[in-house]
């Protein structure tokens, strides 16, 4: 009976964790690395109010840390696992691209073709622009979240169930920024064409070629395109911040969270999954995984530091690949340090959050000279 009345005093004990949102994940002893990292998440989350958090610390494949904070959804008072399911945002861009480069692979484009080869309606102006702009944001077409309700064109309604050959067509209206090649500007419009693209060269919606060819392979379990209408265990509630108060994310319209500048779901797990494919350079082609991290090359022998979905710096002397993301009540990080074979990943479900600060300190905490990156990286999502 006494080891009962132990087992019953740690089942209350850990409700009670649970009620005060402390952690999802609650285990009897806790490294000195998880006691860190503890400390570090809860103190953010406080002074920002943030919900929820999920952590994973991968290194060479590894989970060292792998733990939810606080809660999925708060009128529920379920708690953030490793299971639970974030929106990835513009985190999806990397996967986009993968997508695109399954179909270079295959033989059925070349990242120099012309986009106006594969959709011949689009505007003769375009005929400059190719895929890799696509892919690296050089393309000058505007973002249509930014360029939509200027030049006599309607506001983006995320309200609205756009059809997608409807929206294409209306990206044919956007202005061009800059000579194709000359400059970088975040564009979620070229992604969007991306996904586009990958529908008309595989003859099936990018998302259905991402989950046989991409997330099947590498055990991405429950990694997929949102969706409003399936049944998604743990799927987290987004939020935001209304003066100070901490409301529902605004509605979308379910085509608009379909769209291939960054509409997936996926958990910790998953990303543990993603990292060990990214290790092992898996799916594609060596070539491929080249192009994918190489810096975009300007006009006038410039160098931008963005590859395909991916920021490029450095960390003590080797690449460090990074993305953020931000969308509909989430906000996300992934920052991967070959210097360390580090992994780092923040989901958060409060959009005005910024989960730099997360990965930022729990960089400082496993290696103050890992957390030392170049170049300053630009923060659009």
């Amino acid at each position: 009976m006494h080891g009962l009345a132990q087992f019953g005093a740690r089942i209350i004990a850990v409700l009670f964790l649970a009620v005060l949102g402390k952690a999802a994940v609650v285990s009897a002893a806790t490294s000195p690395l998880e006691d860190q990292v503890d400390h570090f998440v809860r103190t953010e989350m406080q002074q920002k109010k943030i919900p929820g958090v999920a952590i994973g610390i991968f290194q060479r494949g590894e989970v060292l840390l792998s733990k939810g904070y606080g809660y999925a959804n708060l009128e529920h008072r379920v708690p953030v696992t490793p299971a639970t399911v974030f929106q990835s945002a513009s985190i999806g861009k990397q996967f986009t691209a993968v997508a695109v480069m399954l179909q270079v692979d295959d033989g059925k484009l070349s990242l120099d073709d012309s986009i106006r080869k594969f959709f011949p309606d689009a505007p003769e102006s375009w005929q400059p622009i190719t895929i890799r702009h696509l892919l690296t944001h050089t393309s000058g077409i505007a973002d249509y979240f930014e360029a939509m309700g200027t030049n006599g064109i309607a506001a983006f309604d995320f309200r609205r169930d756009y059809d997608p050959d409807e929206l294409r067509r209306i990206f044919y209206e956007l202005p061009l920024d800059f000579e194709a090649g000359s400059d970088w500007h975040y564009s979620n419009t070229g992604y969007a064409l991306l996904g586009f693209l990958v529908r008309r060269l595989s003859g099936r919606f990018y998302g259905d070629e991402l989950r046989e060819r991409v997330f099947k392979p590498l055990g991405m379990e429950t990694a997929q395109v949102i969706s409003e209408a399936d049944i998604v265990p743990n799927r987290a509630a987004g939020y935001q911040l209304v003066d100070g108060e901490i409301k529902n994310q605004e509605w979308y319209a379910p085509m608009v969270n379909t769209t291939a500048d960054g509409a997936l779901y996926l958990s910790l797990r998953d990303y543990l999954a993603w990292d060990r494919g990214l290790r092992k350079r898996a799916i594609l082609s060596s070539e491929s995984w080249d192009e994918i991290y190489t810096p975009v090359k300007l006009s006038g022998d410039r160098e931008y530091p963005y590859g395909f979905g991916w920021k490029i710096g450095q960390s003590q002397g080797l690449p460090w690949y990074h993305h953020s993301g931000s969308s509909q009540g989430f906000h996300l990080y992934i920052s991967r340090y070959l210097s360390g074979e580090l992994t780092i990943v923040v989901l958060t479900n409060l959009y005005e959050d910024e989960p730099r600060r997360f990965v930022d300190g729990i960089a400082e905490i496993m290696d103050p000279q890992i957390a030392k990156v170049l170049p300053p990286a630009p923060e659009e999502n």
